[in-house]
């Protein structure tokens, strides 16, 4: 983590408890403390944003509240600067939970969401040369995502990301898919993910570990049995920001680093890329 990410992650984390503090829901404080790190341009979401083999940025975002299970999300979106506000419209504006591809963007700018500046696009590559570069586990260092818990007992989960560096387009990781790379609900907590989306997605990791808080594990207990499977089973790589109703926490992940930070309002925000 560098020193811009720490003090950008560290400004992310007083925006969220700030808006908590004042009276703010816990989708609201989600949404806010995402955008600030999609705008940062310091991590792999919203400005940005990898690209991928064909030089387009296609990014990836969803949104959940825990009180009635709502949720938002897009795929393969272009040329915004805040994807989680996309998804958090699509939640809002429509009955639908995922929207994907220029039509997402479309929706995006149909509601006038702030647009990336234009950048020059690499060389096109046939698709024969795209399949030939792809990997299948490309750096995915930098996904941002939020868990929070308002004055209400309500939690929120999101998460934004322009997914792995070289993937082939039309490649869609566990961000937007509900319960892979967040959930939430009352009843349990709230989760948010980063790491290898196709291993996240084959064990549906977000929903996995709040079925273990159901059932009365804490998040310190619940998340390592859940990745001790996820490695196990398919040689998976990820992380996790997980929260209960009850304020009980957890950031864990099995890669080698993960910035990361919480703040409860007491002395300042604890911020680390290991956990």
């Amino acid at each position: 983590m560098t020193s811009s990410q720490a003090v950008c992650l560290r400004g992310a984390v007083q925006v969220g408890y700030h808006l908590l503090d004042r009276g703010s829901s816990a989708l609201v404080a989600v949404e806010q403390t995402i955008r600030v790190l999609e705008r940062s341009g310091l991590f792999n979401a919203g400005n940005g944003a990898h690209r991928q083999l064909d030089g387009v940025r296609r990014m990836d975002a969803s949104i959940m509240e825990g009180e009635c299970l709502r949720a938002g999300a897009v795929a393969s979106i272009e040329g915004i600067v805040h994807p989680i506000t996309a998804a958090r419209l699509v939640m809002e504006e429509t009955a639908h939970v995922l929207l994907v591809g220029p039509l997402a963007t479309k929706f995006a700018k149909h509601h006038k969401i702030e647009l990336q500046k234009r950048q020059a696009t690499r060389g096109k590559l046939s698709y024969d040369s795209m399949l030939k570069q792809m990997t299948t586990k490309g750096d995915w260092h930098g996904t941002v995502g939020a868990v929070a818990l308002d004055r209400s007992g309500t939690v929120a989960a999101g998460a934004s990301t322009g997914g792995i560096d070289l993937m082939l387009p039309g490649r869609v990781g566990d961000t937007p898919i509900i319960g892979c790379g967040v959930y939430a609900d009352n009843e349990t907590g709230a989760v948010s993910m980063t790491g290898w989306g196709e291993s996240i997605i084959r064990l549906a990791v977000a929903k996995e570990i709040c079925e273990r808080l159901r059932y009365g594990e804490t998040p310190a207990s619940a998340v390592p049995k859940v990745f001790r499977r996820l490695v196990a089973k398919v040689q998976g790589s990820a992380g996790t920001l997980v929260l209960t109703p009850k304020g009980r926490f957890a950031i864990e992940h099995v890669t080698s680093y993960m910035a990361a930070g919480w703040w409860d309002g007491k002395g300042g925000p604890t911020v680390k890329d290991r956990f």
